[in-house]
């Protein structure tokens, strides 16, 4: 069956981050005192090394997309060979998900137009940030595809972790580096929950092991192997 997820909590779920959104997009794209602070801030936390391009470079189109493929595959064979119903719908949202982040974030940098930080060659269209939406929706989706999946309380909860340090990770050494301004990640931070939002009703619950026979079965419906009860 879908994930349950209460009206209320979806809309804020949504809501929140499409605002936060709107508000930075419309600082940037105004050039408001949002703007001042988010260089300021920069200033402060901009030292380029080894580390933060490597951290950085976990947002690579190379190094995410692989792990949500992965992800996919192993959703999508799961779910068939275990007979859930409608088993390729979650990778299929998931896969959307990705396909949205260039399809979004590629016309926002050519509008809003922002130039990037002085640690970086000149150049605009840094708004948002593409590495960070691809962190995201990549790491996120394959955690949502893969925590049903998983038997252990333990396990669940390191992977929520490991998505949540990829994705830090990856925005620190963003804004670290100077890629990217805060507000740039910030803003892809907003876009990729609003993505993942539309992929999480459409990942199946369905215990590891249980089938859609099985569950036929044990709720009373009858089965080829009972009869009509």
């Amino acid at each position: 069956m879908p994930v349950s997820v209460p009206p209320r909590a979806l809309s804020a779920l949504v809501g929140l981050p499409v605002l936060l959104f709107a508000l930075i997009t419309w600082q940037v794209v105004a050039d408001g005192p949002l703007v001042g602070l988010d260089e300021r801030l920069s200033r402060a936390l901009v030292h380029p090394d080894r580390f933060s391009e490597l951290l950085a470079d976990l947002g690579n189109v190379q190094v995410a997309v692989p792990v949500l493929v992965v992800a996919l595959a192993y959703a999508a064979w799961h779910g068939r060979a275990t007979g859930v119903d409608r088993w390729w719908l979650g990778p299929l949202a998931a896969a959307v998900a990705m396909v949205l982040v260039p399809a979004l974030v590629a016309p926002l940098k050519e509008w809003t137009d922002r130039p990037g930080t002085p640690a970086v060659p000149p150049a605009v269209g840094y708004y948002p940030s593409g590495h960070t939406a691809t962190a995201v929706v990549a790491y996120g989706a394959a955690t949502l595809l893969l925590l049903p999946l998983l038997r252990s309380p333990a396990v669940r909860r390191a992977l929520v972790v490991l998505c949540a340090v990829l994705v830090l990770g990856t925005s620190y050494g963003l804004v670290r580096r100077g890629y990217h301004w805060p507000l740039d990640v910030v803003a892809s931070w907003c876009l990729g929950v609003v993505l993942l939002a539309g992929v999480r009703p459409a990942v199946r619950r369905t215990p590891p092991g249980v089938s859609r026979s099985t569950r036929r079965s044990s709720s009373g419906t009858p089965s080829s192997s009972n009869g009509p009860s």
